[in-house]
């Protein structure tokens, strides 16, 4: 049984949202049994799932006014998630949540329909004020007002996907990004690289010879 951790006061809730019930979609429970708790207070009623099947039986079963979808679970993705869910109610609003956040991620999420897009941890009322904020343009035409990331952090991200996909195994995420595991190790070690702040910022050399 989850506990429920202690809150303050509630910024926003079912009301100050405008809306009634919420889908949320992780693969890990812990995260997704809290998170539920946590708008259940709030006056939403919650339906939960935990794979891209699961949550597209529930939805189609009781469809949901907003939905929280995790980015990256085993089988299809979030935004494949996203895309099904909007065929099915094209009014539902839609936040993808992500432990890799990035800006072509955001992009993505935003051009796919996404009303936002938040990097993980995020508690209740993050996702709830995201809601809130998502009728404001998210993402300019062509994405020129974000500086792209550099290259070493666009590999740091991807090597942790994959770290994700493998549940931890070095040995075979090494064999899936056809590096030796030393080298893996290695670059695990390093912290990830900050994106630079403006278009014309230098880049931050994070690769091993």
């Amino acid at each position: 049984m989850i506990e429920p951790t202690p809150e303050s006061t509630p910024v926003h809730n079912a009301n100050t949202v405008g809306a009634s019930s919420i889908l949320l979609v992780d693969d890990t429970f812990v995260l997704r049994e809290r998170l539920s708790m946590a708008m259940q207070q709030r006056g939403f009623r919650v339906e939960t799932a935990g794979t891209y099947e699961e949550a597209v039986d529930v939805f189609r079963k009781r469809p949901t006014e907003l939905a929280v979808l995790d980015l990256r679970m085993p089988g299809k993705s979030g935004l494949e998630l996203l895309r099904k869910l909007l065929q099915i109610e094209p009014k539902t609003r839609i936040i993808i949540l992500s432990g890799f956040g990035s800006i072509p991620a955001s992009i993505d999420a935003v051009r796919a329909g996404a009303v936002n897009f938040l990097s993980k941890p995020a508690d209740a009322d993050d996702i709830l004020s995201a809601f809130l904020r998502g009728d404001e343009p998210s993402v300019p035409d062509g994405a020129v007002a974000f500086p792209a990331p550099s290259l070493a952090r666009n590999e740091w991200e991807h090597i942790h996907r994959v770290l994700s996909d493998c549940g931890g195994n070095i040995s075979e995420a090494a064999r899936r990004l056809g590096i030796h595991r030393r080298s893996l190790q290695r670059k695990l070690r390093k912290r990830a690289p900050e994106d630079p702040a403006m278009p014309d910022a230098p880049a931050e050399d994070d690769f091993d010879e």
